[in-house]
């Protein structure tokens, strides 16, 4: 019996586990049950943590900042100067130029940009000294210039005068004998050929491509920029060629960067995305490429608007965007100011401190620097007194003064004032709570009397020269500027 019982029951088992059988009424409710309650409380568990994602995330349909980057408190009113040590002072050092910071201090400047310090390539090199963009090595100090106790020494002198210092920092390519071609051949770029090249289509063939598709590469140049933060306390860099190494590159390395301090970092470029998580500023090439043409009685005022109507829709008010008349580049190869812009030069040098923008200075420009300095060779600047370093200093301290005037988000927009005469005058306000500042330039090389329409530029003013006069304006205000005159009304 036990045996047959056995069978029987090993057979088939009990009911209620035999394959295709029903559950008991009583087991059934049990799992109706069980599965009631998870359910329950896993429609519970959404319910939490929906709440919780709302609570925390941005309301639906706000608008998110795009710029990301933090500007360091000392670059909202800031000016740049830029230093080719090479031809800053007769010496060419940086024990030379430092020496020369007091007097950059007293013109009124704040961030100084060092052109490249790096030991210069021999190979393929250009004249007798080479291009200092053409590094041959990143850790080092060119020795033309001095030492690294020589740079640490100008950086300690400069923050003693509350004065802030970047380097010059060219990462996409390298001289031909750079330190890596021998370690690490397998981080340049290559032709068709398979042999390294420079960047096609310039007539750069004293340098060559780095390939930052190498993740070796983009930890060395990282920790290269790490290196020169840390060992000798500089404030940030101006990229050179920014746009042509890749973009999330510049967004790891700047993270990087802030990390250690608040930097700056200046793109040779002029693009938005670069605001985004990257750079405090990019260049407004668009800016100077108008001015010239105007400067050249090949375009109007009008043209113009195109810039600023794009600085205002298409550029995020944080971006700071710099505006220059001059620098290394526009100096050695297209002319200075002077040759650039002629009569108008004063006329765009103060648009380019009271427009939206950050100003900047090159070397040897407040002393009236009128030759183009050999970029390749020594050719000291010859230093003077010039009526220019009064004008860039007075300039410098409305900027400094005026909340309106100062960078990005912290200063005021621009406001267009409409006027009689649109295509030889440009007049705008940029006004705040605080401050405000009216202005009006001829951009023409033909007297001008023109008729200010409109509420925005209201009020009552001092003028900015004419020894600070009060000056009522208002709609239908009548003003007189002879060629390339200008008018700057503060209040």
């Amino acid at each position: 019996m036990l045996a047959a019982s056995s069978r029987k029951h090993t057979a088939r088992g009990p009911a209620w586990e035999r394959p295709g059988a029903r559950p008991s009424v009583p087991t059934q409710k049990r799992v109706n049950c069980h599965s009631y309650i998870v359910t329950r409380f896993l429609h519970a568990l959404a319910v939490l943590l929906c709440c919780c994602a709302t609570a925390f995330a941005a309301p639906a349909y706000e608008p998110q900042p795009y710029v990301h980057v933090q500007h360091p408190s000392w670059a909202r009113n800031a000016t740049l100067y830029q230093i080719n040590t090479r031809q800053f002072t007769p010496e060419g050092t940086l024990r030379a130029a430092e020496a020369q910071l007091p007097r950059l201090k007293h013109l009124g400047v704040d961030i100084l940009w060092l052109m490249p310090i790096h030991p210069i390539g021999e190979v393929n090199r250009k004249g007798s000294l080479g291009s200092p963009y053409a590094v041959r090595d990143y850790r080092a100090v060119n020795p033309e210039l001095g030492t690294l106790a020589d740079l640490k020494h100008f950086v300690a002198a400069a923050h003693a005068l509350n004065l802030h210092v970047i380097l010059d920092w060219v990462g996409n390519h390298t001289a031909w004998d750079n330190v890596l071609v021998q370690s690490h051949a397998d981080w340049y770029d290559r032709d068709a050929q398979g042999h390294f090249r420079p960047t096609p289509w310039y007539d750069w063939d004293d340098i060559i491509d780095l390939d930052y598709s190498k993740p070796g590469l983009r930890r060395y140049m990282t920790q290269a920029l790490l290196y020169w933060v840390r060992e000798t306390g500089i404030d940030g860099y101006r990229v050179d060629a920014a746009g042509l190494s890749p973009l999330d590159f510049w967004e790891q390395a700047a993270r990087e960067l802030r990390a250690i301090k608040p930097v700056f970092l200046l793109a040779e470029w002029e693009s938005r995305d670069l605001h985004a998580r990257a750079f405090d500023a990019t260049y407004a090439w668009t800016w100077w490429d108008a001015m010239k043409l105007i400067a050249e009685g090949r375009a109007d005022a009008t043209s113009l608007y195109p810039y600023y109507a794009w600085n205002r829709k298409f550029y995020p008010r944080d971006a700071y965007r710099m505006l220059y008349t001059s620098n290394h580049d526009k100096n050695a190869w297209e002319g200075t100011e002077h040759e650039t812009f002629g009569a108008a030069v004063n006329a765009v040098t103060v648009l380019s401190f009271i427009s939206e923008g950050l100003p900047l200075i090159y070397n040897g420009q407040e002393a009236g620097n009128r030759k183009r300095l050999a970029f390749f060779e020594r050719d000291p600047i010859a230093w003077k007194e010039a009526p220019e370093a009064d004008l860039y200093r007075r300039l410098i301290a409305l900027k400094k003064r005026s909340t309106a005037l100062w960078n990005g988000a912290d200063g005021a927009v621009m406001e267009p004032v409409a006027n009689s005469a649109p295509k030889q005058v440009f007049s705008f306000v940029r006004g705040n709570a605080k401050d405000k500042v009216a202005a009006v330039f001829n951009l023409s090389d033909k007297p001008v009397d023109v008729v200010l329409k409109g509420p925005h530029h209201a009020g009552r003013y001092l003028d900015f020269d004419n020894g600070g006069a009060e000056v009522l304006l208002q709609d239908g205000t009548a003003l007189t500027l002879p060629a390339w005159g200008y008018r700057v009304f503060v209040q």
